[in-house]
């Protein structure tokens, strides 16, 4: 993961940078202030997820479990080979539904 002046950014599991900028990051925890601390969580899931499903109109949904019963659910979307962002994160009790693109062996 590396910084940049638009935030930070990280790379997924197809090789594609992933930009969280600053803006982002405040909307996300406006609306999910228990992601308050989870900012480096939340690209490294990007990174390293447990799995990859399918989301709505083209977004990802990077997953990795954290705890018994809670998964942190990053949603993001790849622009191009070379440019995505993250739309935004939520810890939820079950996995959303989705096709599942790509899984942890």
């Amino acid at each position: 993961m590396s910084i940049n002046r638009v935030g930070k950014q990280t790379i997924s599991v197809n090789g594609v940078p992933i930009r969280l900028t600053d803006e982002r990051w405040e909307h996300i925890i406006d609306g999910h202030a228990d992601l308050a601390n989870y900012r480096d969580d939340v690209l490294d899931v990007v990174q390293h997820p447990d799995e990859v499903r399918f989301g709505y109109g083209g977004a990802l949904i990077a997953l990795r479990g954290y705890g018994k019963q809670r998964y942190l659910a990053v949603i993001y979307k790849e622009i191009s080979v070379d440019d995505g962002f993250i739309i935004t994160a939520r810890f939820a009790h079950k996995k959303p539904g989705g096709k599942i693109l790509w899984r942890k062996h």
